[in-house]
């Protein structure tokens, strides 16, 4: 058994749209989990068409397939920049070091797949060289903003007993924040290393990236007695597939195009609460 899930935007989805898919896949009764915004119905078995459909209703709401069976899951792991927050804090660093259009270009295409991840990183870290430590903070306090939903999605995971765990290969000295905000229990990333008070262009080794971030959902689901299919996990960039495609659930949320057409779960209208509908949950927080 399957549930055909849709997601809009608040007040964008379409009752029709709901009731005409689900004569299409013959599915069962439809459920609201929000009003307007998140339906869902069971079908047997996946639609022939449905990738087709989801191509053609993709303007108008995210079209997504979960297993129904073991569907809730018990633990998050989540990367952490254009995911959790709604930024790359390495770009936002460059900025303040006066070469924020080159690394971005970098980010863009490392998070795409077009570059390897470490070398980029390494790249990138080199540029930030000669900044004040205490550039990290005015960074946080003036350029950093959570992604909507975060907190909700944390919260409802906590009270059903779920861990969650920030994993990201951005740095310590944002994770270390940003899991203090949202409530994660535990957090990893790489570490710029600052000398004198002053960065001094490198990163430490080694560096957290995709292998690293594959690792750390088998390391913790293991040390919480867990399996990985009991994990719904979250992501953009190229770095986040490993871990997205061993997960139970692995979400490309506003993906780069590469990493959208390697996982089956897009969100591409909706917050982060959308994960809480892909489980199930209705919106009654």
């Amino acid at each position: 058994m399957f549930i055909v899930s849709l997601i809009a935007r608040p007040g964008g989805l379409d009752a029709s749209l709901v009731e005409s898919l689900r004569n299409a896949f013959g599915g069962g009764t439809v459920g609201w989990l929000a009003p307007d915004e998140a339906a869902e119905f069971p079908v047997a078995t996946r639609p022939a068409d449905f990738d087709r459909v989801r191509a053609e209703v993709a303007e108008m709401a995210d079209l997504n397939l979960v297993a129904a069976e073991g569907r809730r899951k018990r633990m998050l792991l989540a990367d952490m920049d254009s995911t959790m927050i709604q930024q790359e804090c390495i770009d936002e660093l460059a900025e303040e070091a006066g070469v924020g259009a080159h690394v971005k270009d970098i980010t863009a295409r490392a998070m795409n797949g077009e570059l390897d991840f470490e070398g980029a990183l390494i790249e990138r870290v080199a540029l930030l060289k000669g900044l004040p430590e205490s550039v990290i903070d005015r960074v946080v306090e003036t350029r950093i903003t959570l992604m909507p939903g975060g907190r909700t999605l944390l919260d409802r995971m906590h009270a059903q007993g779920g861990h969650c765990a920030l994993v990201s290969g951005g740095f310590t000295a944002f994770t270390g924040r940003v899991a203090a905000l949202l409530g994660f229990d535990e957090n990893q990333a790489n570490t710029l290393l600052v000398e004198d008070g002053t960065l001094t262009g490198e990163v430490g080794r080694p560096i957290l990236g995709r292998e690293a971030k594959l690792q750390a959902l088998e390391t913790i689901t293991a040390r919480l007695g867990l399996t990985p299919a009991e994990v719904i996990a979250v992501g953009d960039g190229a770095n986040d597939l490993g871990m997205l495609g061993c997960a139970g659930m692995g979400v490309a949320l506003h993906a780069k195009p590469s990493v959208q057409a390697q996982c089956e779960l897009r969100v591409n209208h909706g917050d982060l609460t959308a994960l809480l509908y892909l489980q199930g949950y209705t919106r009654d927080w």
